[in-house]
């Protein structure tokens, strides 16, 4: 029997099991099967005939993690840390918009999983449950906050607030997405986004509900530059730009010391 959770038409999955994981691909397929054409269209999918999508996807399965040998090491390890918070893995969880198209419980599922691996969360503006809602999922956790650049300044400045407040260890800048790409999945499944973003909702007047993702974009900044990431103090910097086929850096602050326009006042 299906479990789901119907909203505005969808239909979220509620299941929850135990998954045998074999390799990326059999998950995907597995996805495939459980979640809603038109949300999987759009999680799965890239833009115009995906060449970005695989360029990636060829980087990350051409990089090698070159053994040292002869370096006297016993039962070698992968934990390491990152802004000198801890974790028990190298990897840790990109932002991802909308997770709610794959589960009813989206990023507070998502949150619990990363905890329960010993590494970081991170939760996108774009999100379908809020900063405090993810936040909560798991208590104690470090998570970081994703931040896509609004033209409205007291929202950008309200949701770098709700982050410092909830305990967002670093702020993520996303500076290669000031549009949309051309997504044929979404086309050809007319697909428009059936949930509200829960930050969008929670702090703006535009919402999400019953728009395309072009829609959505035409809110963000178009014009991004480092004068927009005014900083009081010194600041860290990461490769967040996860779309890119050659990353770029964007400014990663820490919540608790960096004061700029778009970081923590």
């Amino acid at each position: 029997m299906r479990s789901v959770t119907i909203t505005n038409g969808y239909e979220q999955s509620d299941r929850e099991q135990p998954l045998d994981i074999v390799d990326l691909e059999a998950l995907e397929e597995l996805a495939r099967q459980i979640i809603p054409t038109g949300g999987f269209g759009y999680i799965s999918g890239g833009s115009e005939d995906e060449w970005t999508k695989a360029r990636n996807r060829e980087a990350f399965n051409t990089a090698q993690i070159p053994p040292r040998m002869l370096a006297d090491i016993d039962h070698p390890s992968t934990e390491t840390s990152i802004f000198g918070i801890p974790l028990k893995t190298p990897v840790i969880m990109a932002p991802a918009a909308a997770q709610g198209l794959a589960h009813s419980r989206g990023e507070a599922a998502t949150a619990e999983g990363m905890a329960a691996a010993g590494t970081i969360m991170s939760q996108s503006t774009y999100g379908t449950t809020t900063i405090e809602q993810t936040a909560a999922a798991a208590p104690g956790a470090p998570w970081f906050f994703q931040l896509y650049m609004s033209t409205d300044w007291d929202f950008n400045h309200a949701l770098i607030d709700q982050a410092k407040k909830f305990g967002a260890s670093a702020v993520v800048l996303t500076v290669d997405s000031t549009q949309g790409g051309y997504r044929e999945a979404d086309v050809l499944n007319k697909f428009q986004f059936p949930l509200p973003m829960a930050n969008l909702e929670q702090f703006s007047s535009r919402g999400s509900e019953g728009k395309g993702i072009a829609e959505i974009y035409a809110a963000a900044a178009q014009a991004i530059s480092v004068d927009d990431v005014r900083q009081e103090y010194g600041c860290r910097t990461t490769v967040a730009a996860s779309s890119m086929v050659d990353p770029v850096h964007s400014t990663c602050c820490r919540a608790s010391r960096v004061r700029s326009t778009v970081g923590c006042r």
